[in-house]
């Protein structure tokens, strides 16, 4: 609009002419307005157009009906549905997914020895594959919808495109690239020669061009994490992402396998190993027969048994892959090998240690034990230093190969306690883990605030007290006057109505 300019995500009106004269008194002489006319009757041609453009913006709110409110529980409600409906897109995605990998490997076994490409049958499989691929893309688009409107309820956003930065966008195109390979209806082959492994023979053969578009499908797994990620509690619970929020953590896929791997990290090892062994295994296997003459790692079993020696680190040499793509599948699995057994040490050792509990017990006993010792060394010291006195001192005659007996015991058992003590010293140190230690300091900062409070109470108290002497001492003081005052009003004459006495003697009854 003409009537206003744009500030964010705000419209906010020219409302006052000033800005408009310093923003003309701004610009260079060249490209000022015309000099001629004076500045009251720009004021007044401006100040027209704004009041046409307000009256044209008034006139058309008022034709329009008042839109609904949104509010904080509204956008809450909203993102609320969202949440529920990228859920559901997740979840259909990842059964298109799975549905065409499963139709691809379906068709892949089959044409090799129950039909060609250009039969029936594989124009119907491919088919499928087609179909279940162009639903799983649309499912992503329309999940990435979903993505940018709980963007622009969470930012109170208007337009779609403020969601749209370059990270966003080339992942949305990455992942549709990826979800878009498919093996294609038809039959299309290329040739494809390679050195086999002990002959280093040339080998030429006619291969499908299946083999490069069904491969890569398995990138399509990556849905399973975005899945667990949806329908994890941690992800779903509001107590959780408010805990989480605070202490400023991302709830992505990263943090729920790290949460499964503390939860079940045999079971979370175990299915990865298993399903890579299995996805490893069919790859080589579609890889390595068209060159392999033998039927060595082109049947399923041998493959299996080349992944799963490659996994484990052995490599026998009894099996070897002829092709790149078979020794890139193979290098993978050694890679993805050497990090779970790393994973399966670390399992292993934190499942072996003792828990919190555990260790209180076990370092009670041995503090135990330990003072016992240092009580029994403690002990043969002064047995000894007691006999070593007794056979110098108290005999008429001394035997200095008991003396030097009693001596190398009494060494001993010196040795021997400060070895005890040292153990002791150790013991306690190990038991002082940074939990105790954090035990401690809070113990401590509780002691101190409670110090602190009841330190101010008693100053409250002292102040008070100071009060209340500094209101006696005010009395103390004044007590002198209110004496004196007393006195004199008791010897004022005519203060008493008493008459004299016989012998004419003043009345003392006022003393």
């Amino acid at each position: 609009q003409s009537s206003g300019i744009l500030n964010g995500d705000a419209v906010r009106p020219l409302s006052s002419h000033g800005t408009l004269r310093s923003s003309f008194s701004d610009l260079p002489s060249g490209q000022q307005p015309i000099q001629l006319l004076h500045s009251a009757i720009l004021e007044d041609a401006f100040s027209k157009v704004i009041r046409e453009d307000s009256s044209k913006a008034n006139g058309e709110e008022g034709s329009t009906p008042p839109k609904k409110t949104k509010d904080i529980s509204y956008r809450l409600g909203q993102r609320r549905a969202l949440f529920g409906k990228r859920k559901q897109l997740s979840d259909y995605a990842l059964v298109c997914g799975m549905f065409g990998i499963i139709v691809m490997v379906i068709e892949t076994e089959l044409s090799r020895g129950f039909y060609t490409k250009e039969s029936m049958y594989s124009y119907v499989l491919k088919g499928l594959i087609s179909l279940s691929t162009a639903i799983l893309l649309g499912l992503i688009v329309m999940y990435h919808a979903r993505e940018i409107q709980l963007f622009m309820v969470d930012n109170g956003a208007d337009d779609w495109r403020i969601a749209m930065n370059f990270e966003r966008l080339v992942f949305i195109v990455l992942e549709l690239l990826i979800c878009a390979i498919h093996p294609i209806p038809g039959k299309y082959v290329f040739t494809w020669t390679t050195r086999l492994a002990f002959s280093y023979a040339a080998s030429v053969t006619y291969a499908d061009i299946d083999i490069i578009l069904s491969v890569p499908m398995f990138l399509r797994l990556y849905l399973i994490g975005r899945v667990m990620l949806l329908h994890s509690k941690l992800f779903t619970d509001a107590s959780s992402r408010s805990i989480g929020a605070l202490n400023k953590i991302n709830f992505d896929t990263r943090f729920v396998m790290k949460t499964l791997m503390t939860i079940c990290p045999g079971t979370v090892l175990l299915v990865f190993s298993v399903s890579c062994w299995i996805i490893a295994a069919w790859t080589v296997r579609v890889c390595e027969r068209y060159h392999d003459a033998q039927e060595v790692t082109s049947t399923f079993l041998g493959a299996m048994w080349l992944i799963s020696i490659t996994f484990l680190s052995i490599g026998y040499g009894d099996m070897v892959p002829h092709t790149y793509c078979g020794k890139g599948v193979c290098l993978l699995t050694g890679i993805m090998g050497a990090g779970c057994t790393a994973l399966v040490v670390a399992v292993v050792a934190r499942k072996s240690e003792l828990t919190r509990a555990e260790k209180h017990v076990h370092n009670f006993m041995m503090d135990t034990q330990i003072y016992k010792k240092i009580k029994n060394t403690a002990a043969n010291v002064l047995r000894e230093t007691w006999l070593i006195y007794k056979n110098t001192k108290l005999v008429n005659k001394i035997d200095h190969a008991r003396v030097r007996h009693h001596q190398r015991k009494f060494l001993h058992a010196i040795h021997q306690l400060r070895r005890v003590k040292m153990e002791q010293r150790k013991l306690t140190d190990q038991a002082n883990t940074v939990a105790d230690l954090a035990k401690t300091q809070n113990m401590m900062y509780d002691l101190v605030s409670e110090l602190q409070h009841r330190s101010g109470e008693l100053d409250t108290r002292i102040v008070a007290l100071e009060e209340k002497l500094d209101s006696i001492l005010q009395c103390v003081q004044s007590l002198p006057v209110v004496l004196s005052q007393a006195i004199s009003y008791t010897f004022t004459p005519g203060s008493c109505s008493c008459t004299t006495s016989a012998r004419g003697r003043p009345c003392v009854r006022g003393l």
